[in-house]
């Protein structure tokens, strides 16, 4: 790689970063309510297409697997994953209702739809927006710069401001981690808090929590094997 090049792509990144803070407000508060909704037996669905299709991925792994410490599993699909139903929606019913044909068999009101996308102008990303507020979700969306079609088709939008769509990307990325971060820690404050529901019970989560430390420990203080496997 030609070395100004490099210090190029860092340079916009850096600058692109600076801005990006002023989003840290938006995710703590999408992280928060999307604990309260899975803790309550909501589910994620994300979508987005090549790279942000990988950054969707990456984001339901950590949820349904950990991000850092050890809590419950929690409900998220990313939709490309199902290559099976993937293929043949899109040989059958076309490539624009490839995302919006699975979130139709998947999404129930009160669950979270979070679509991914430089460029904020895909055309499956848009028509899975349309199904799922006709079902009754929450749309979030993570773009590029604004304004943009996704942007105005979802219920809130981050759109990151950078020319670039690596950049754009890379910033999806920390974004993802920060609602992971956000998510963990409210997750673990309703443990902590036991914060009863309706019926004077500890909260949902406060119960899959519970569970979750005393399940597979043969000596109650026994410590969490460190996370493998990190990519």
């Amino acid at each position: 790689m030609n070395t100004a090049t490099g210090t190029t792509h860092c340079d916009d990144l850096a600058k692109a970063l600076e801005a990006f803070r002023d989003h840290a407000p938006l995710l703590e508060r999408w992280g928060t309510e999307l604990a309260r909704r899975l803790g309550s037996g909501a589910r994620l669905l994300v979508a987005g297409n090549g790279g942000s299709a990988a950054q969707a991925q990456h984001l339901t792994a950590e949820l349904v697997g950990r991000y850092r410490d050890d809590r419950p599993p929690f409900s998220a699909l990313a939709l490309h994953a199902d290559t099976s139903s993937l293929t043949a929606i899109a040989n059958d019913y076309g490539v624009q209702d490839v995302f919006a044909r699975q979130t139709a068999a998947h999404g129930r009101p009160g669950d979270v739809l979070l679509l991914l996308s430089t460029s904020g102008a895909s055309a499956n990303l848009l028509s899975a927006a349309e199904r799922a507020h006709r079902l009754g979700m929450t749309v979030w969306a993570l773009t590029g710069r604004s304004p943009n079609p996704l942007q105005l088709g979802a219920d809130e939008a981050l759109c990151v401001d950078a020319p670039v769509a690596a950049t754009v990307q890379e910033l999806h990325l920390v974004a993802v981690h920060m609602l992971c971060e956000t998510f963990d820690r409210a997750v673990e404050r309703e443990a902590a808090d036991g914060t009863p529901a309706a019926d004077g019970k500890p909260g949902v989560v406060g119960r899959l929590v519970g569970r979750a430390r005393t399940v597979g420990r043969t000596t109650p203080g026994t410590p969490v094997a460190p996370r493998k496997g990190q990519a």
